[in-house]
């Protein structure tokens, strides 16, 4: 009854409008959601429509023909039955009771034709335009392959090279071909070093990536299940990442070896990186606090003291490498320093914000199992008066989902939070599972309603309580 009642809501146009700009207009994961959504009243939970102008476009096009329809059967109904012509009132029933399903998919179709019709020819276009001007383009580049930490690693690279370098480097987490091709539009030429992210969306984008933007040296951040629902398994997602090692070469190659999954995709000719050391350099004296990470470097006669203000030991190995990058490439121990202490936590990535005594860190964009037990492992040496560890899971975590949350259940276990909050869902089940192995023994609260959480979240702490917020779950997950 409630999935009748919200197909004919006024809001209907509306939430399918939502769902479509939720899926990044896609047509596949949109429809998939449409057929498994019991009660459209209740998806907009967690957001709200952007009323962005294709946003606008589509909702106002739905509307309008969602009314035509309807008038459209209205019509046909009252001819039918003043006529007594049972063909027109069943066509007219038909046509009015049919509205929600017909434009739910008629919604599809535009968008379908133009992508194929003129957003594909397009891309494609300024794609090989773009692999035109990366060949020609005098500049060191430098790509940055992973599961996760891509846009993190990307940035602190730009932020501690431009201290003695004319940088360039791939928007926000702008990662695919398209974006790829847009950023080398506004390259000028003069550019020492060029910096791109990769995703890895589909089986081959990073081969693909490679042989448009040439990369001179590559970086791979880490493996776990992230995207697993493009690649049939966590291996098949490391061979994609991992091609980028031949198109750069092995001995260009830097791979993070604090993440376990890499491990068995690492070559002797690689390149490692992790918090203890790299390139012949050791890391030593590693502080951990709420403004902050430290920690020395040394190889040889050559010593590095850095101050960061990322936080958390998991931090150390991208900004030791960022530092033997930036030394291979010619800049001062000044530079180096002065870069690392410019680098900052990125927004919703161990972002700390001190509220009435307490700190919250938020690192909701955290979509991956090691970046969730690194955020453990930070709560668990922060100093506090009561720790609390928040989150509703992991997503796209494919035929990894059971073991993966299991795996974070036992996670937080041995971290022992003294309260805990999952947000209900689908994987909740998995992570209790893993704290009755692990023997969590503090207080957990299954949260049913996550906005409300989240809105009255400082009413909750009391001065010295550090609470971790990790990754989010959106509406087109429920």
């Amino acid at each position: 009854m409630r999935l009748l009642i919200s197909l004919f809501s006024p809001n209907y146009p509306q939430t399918l409008v939502y769902m479509l700009q939720s899926t990044e207009y896609e047509a596949k994961p949109y429809l998939k959601w449409f057929w498994r959504t019991k009660d459209f009243s209740s998806v907009m939970y967690r957001r709200k429509l952007e009323k962005t102008r294709v946003a606008s476009s589509l909702l106002l096009l739905i509307s309008l023909g969602m009314v035509l329809q309807v008038v459209l059967g209205l019509a046909l109904l009252y001819l039918g039955n003043h006529r007594g012509r049972l063909p027109l009132t069943l066509c007219g029933t038909l046509l009015v009771i049919t509205y929600p399903f017909v434009w739910a998919h008629l919604l599809v179709l535009p968008l379908a034709l133009g992508r194929l019709l003129v957003i594909k020819p397009l891309h494609k276009k300024l794609i090989n335009e773009s692999k035109a001007i990366f060949a020609k383009h005098p500049g060191t580049t430098i790509a940055v392959a992973g599961s996760y930490g891509k846009t993190s690693m990307k940035e602190l690279l730009k932020t501690v090279l431009e201290q003695g370098k004319n940088v360039a480097a791939t928007p926000a987490n702008k990662n695919v071909a398209v974006s790829h091709a847009y950023f080398a539009k506004k390259l000028k030429g003069d550019e020492d070093v060029l910096i791109i992210e990769y995703g890895e969306g589909n089986p081959g984008d990073v081969v693909r990536f490679a042989n448009t933007t040439q990369p001179n040296i590559g970086v791979i951040t880490g493996l776990a299940p992230a995207h697993l629902d493009h690649y049939p398994s966590l291996q098949a997602a490391g061979k994609d990442i991992f091609s980028l090692a031949k198109a750069v070469g092995a001995n260009k190659t830097f791979v993070n070896s604090d993440s376990e999954a890499t491990k068995s995709f690492i070559k002797p000719d690689y390149h490692t990186y992790n918090s203890e050391k790299v390139m012949g350099w050791k890391i030593s004296d590693i502080k951990v606090g709420f403004t902050g990470t430290s920690f020395e470097m040394s190889k040889g006669k050559q010593h590095l003291n850095l101050k960061s203000g990322l936080l958390g030991r998991h931090q150390v190995g991208p900004l030791a490498l960022a530092a033997v990058l930036a030394d291979q490439l010619g800049l001062s121990k000044t530079q180096i320093e002065a870069g690392v202490a410019k680098t900052v936590p990125f927004e919703y990535r161990m972002q700390p914000r001190s509220l009435n005594g307490a700190w919250i860190l938020d690192d909701t964009y955290n979509g991956n199992i090691d970046g969730l037990r690194a955020g453990l492992v930070l709560l668990k040496d922060l100093p506090a008066r009561r720790r609390i560890y928040v989150t509703p899971g992991l997503v796209d975590q494919g035929v990894e989902t059971e073991a993966v949350h299991i795996e974070l259940g036992k996670a937080i276990a041995a971290a022992n939070p003294d309260k805990l909050v999952l947000m209900l869902n689908s994987v909740t089940k998995y992570i209790e599972a893993g704290l009755k192995q692990g023997n969590y023994q503090g207080e957990l609260q299954i949260e049913h309603y996550p906005l409300d959480f989240y809105t009255n979240l400082e009413h909750l702490l009391a001065a010295g309580d550090v609470v971790m917020l990790q990754n989010d779950w959106t509406d087109n997950y429920n």
